[in-house]
């Protein structure tokens, strides 16, 4: 079995950026810091999977109708979930509506699969830059706020998530766009 998900990824920029505000706002007493280059912001958790799913994912992912990397900007910082916080994360501000409208359809296109069951929850985009260490109490308001940046998201990408001592490597299978 496979821990796979689907996310959109970043830019240079906006790592940098995200790794900036995270070396301001995570305190490494409470915070456990996500690699710059793991960024991304998940359109699908698709959880343990068996192997025959990659390409299952990969030929859903190469049928996604053509489009053109939506226009993304760093939103608030954000402590998830809100009762009972342990990730620190930056919200993604989608103007046009793009990433909402390709996380629909990569969600829905992975339903169709059966290998994706969609939350009932609504889509919240954001980036994860901090994990709370065990037995740590999340702050209950945060000072630091990420710098205003607008990019262009990077290609999809279907994500293999090994967890290990040092937390969660993501290893690329397939790529779309971008």
């Amino acid at each position: 079995m496979l821990r796979l998900f689907v996310a959109l990824d970043l830019p240079s920029p906006a790592r940098d950026a995200l790794a900036r505000f995270r070396g301001v706002a995570a305190d490494p007493s409470l915070w456990r810091p996500v690699a710059a280059e793991s960024f991304h912001v998940t359109l699908a958790f698709l959880g343990a999977r068996p192997g025959e799913d990659v390409e299952r994912v990969a030929q859903v992912l190469r049928r996604l109708d053509p489009w053109s990397a939506p226009r993304l900007a760093l939103g608030d910082a954000l402590l998830l979930p809100s009762r009972a916080a342990r990730v620190l994360t930056v919200a993604v501000v989608d103007p046009e509506g793009g990433l909402g409208a390709l996380q629909a359809q990569v969600s829905a296109a992975l339903a169709v699969a059966g290998v994706f069951a969609p939350e009932a929850r609504s889509f919240r985009p954001h980036v994860t830059v901090a994990r709370l260490r065990s037995g740590a109490r999340p702050p209950r308001a945060l000072q630091a706020k990420p710098e205003a940046l607008q990019f262009r998201a990077g290609p999809v990408t279907l994500y293999r998530s090994v967890i290990g001592r040092g937390g969660a490597v993501y290893e690329p299978l397939f790529a779309r766009g971008g």
